[in-house]
């Protein structure tokens, strides 16, 4: 997916030149995913998750063959990449609840935030690599090349998801309603402390992120070429990988809420940095700081979600994340390209970065709840308003293979047992 990304980016900058038309790579993924979220997400509960990711991987190498197709053919315009990437976005929109759904069942629930941090950081490798060489080969042979690469690793990935053993079967048994449609939104919105890390980070990646316009600063800023847009991608894959060694050795086990605060604050002050700089190393040494502060927000977010939800509604709160995060990253990219239509590349940059701190300091405010946060396996500090259950009760032991439920949860439950009002 990062070496598309890169190959993508350049292609349609090098076409049009418009920073605007970045924006809009950005948007056509941003609005099926966000407009398929809560379907995703009732979809991740009601069939086996596996499954729906299998079938989403073979959709995403079908995508990279289109690619391939409509870059040999050299089409002038790049209106059949937007369509592509719609499909693209169709395809994440219902992988990314299942993918996120299926690791609570795979790992047991005290290795939990561990495995978050390391599958997060091995991901981040993997980031690492893709857009340097992305970047390298669209420099040897063009785009064309990256996209035929992409779908073989799609569909190489299509394997090994083959070979989880895994199967969740359908955990939401209730009939599809607009109440089952809309749980996962209503979990969040009285969840105070899930609500107020996931919201932290979507106006803070909204506003600071400035990866859709890392074409017209390799470009026409650093003057870097290719190869310079694919180290550039990586820089933030760096620092989040090395940030995730350091707290897979090293867990929050302490101030973990106020950490966060502190780590979106520094990814603010990095995206000033990278605005302003002139220097590709001075560019690449914030890049990689506002990666590993990043990676510190993911971790606290990704652990929170998961370990305070039911099994049978970890694929609809899921969706509800994944929309605040396609909301941060695709839409990001948007708000960069009409900033910088606006205002100019630079201005637009500095800018996302100062809305960023004025995001951190707005949610100290917000969200008292999660600046008190100490550890990420604490109840939360302020009772937990009532909840809707799902209509059948969560098995009264896990599958094999399937990781026991929270005792965050379970504290909850027995401190504030909603009344069943299923019937």
């Amino acid at each position: 997916m990062q070496m598309q990304s890169v190959a993508i980016g350049w292609q349609v900058y090098d076409r049009t030149h418009r920073p605007l038309d970045l924006g809009f790579v950005g948007l056509a993924q941003f609005l099926p995913a966000i407009s398929l979220s809560l379907v995703a997400g009732q979809t991740a509960d009601r069939f086996d998750r596996r499954s729906i990711i299998r079938l989403c991987q073979l959709g995403q190498a079908v995508c990279s063959v289109a690619l391939l197709v409509e870059s040999h053919m050299g089409v002038g315009t790049i209106a059949p990449i937007y369509a592509v990437l719609v499909l693209m976005g169709v395809a994440r929109a219902f992988s990314a609840p299942a993918n996120q759904a299926l690791l609570p069942h795979l790992v047991p629930t005290e290795h939990f935030p561990n495995a978050v941090t390391w599958g997060h950081s091995v991901r981040q490798v993997a980031t690492v690599v893709g857009p340097a060489l992305g970047g390298l080969v669209y420099g040897i042979t063009g785009a064309w090349a990256v996209y035929a690469v992409c779908a073989s690793l799609f569909l190489f990935s299509f394997v090994l998801m083959s070979l989880v053993k895994a199967r969740t079967g359908r955990l939401q048994k209730e009939a599809t309603t607009l109440q089952t449609l809309f749980a996962g939104v209503r979990y969040v919105w009285h969840q105070k402390i899930v609500l107020g890390c996931i919201s932290l980070d979507l106006f803070a990646v909204l506003l600071g992120g400035a990866v859709a316009l890392l074409p017209v600063y390799a470009r026409d800023i650093l003057r870097t070429g290719p190869l310079g847009l694919g180290l550039l991608r990586t820089a933030p894959a760096i620092g989040a990988a090395l940030m995730g060694a350091v707290l897979a050795y090293h867990p929050l086990r302490k101030k973990a809420g106020a950490r966060m605060f502190v780590a979106v604050a520094v990814f603010g002050v990095a995206t000033i940095v990278f605005g302003v700089s002139r220097s590709f190393i001075v560019s690449l040494a914030s890049l990689m700081v506002a990666g590993a502060a990043d990676m510190v927000s993911v971790v606290i977010r990704l652990t929170l979600v998961q370990l305070s939800t039911p099994s049978a509604m970890r694929g609809r709160v899921s969706a509800v994340n994944m929309a605040f995060i396609n909301a941060s990253n695709e839409l990001g990219e948007f708000e960069s390209g009409v900033t910088a239509a606006l205002f100019g590349t630079v201005p637009a940059v500095v800018l996302g970065g100062i809305g960023t701190l004025i995001v951190v300091a707005a949610g100290t405010l917000l969200f008292p709840e999660l600046r008190k946060l100490q550890s990420l396996t604490d109840e939360p500090p302020s009772p937990t308003p009532q909840v809707p259950p799902p209509a059948s009760p969560l098995p009264s032991s896990p599958a094999p293979g399937t990781a026991a439920a929270s005792p965050l949860l379970a504290d909850l439950s027995k401190a504030h047992k909603p009344p069943d009002r299923s019937r």
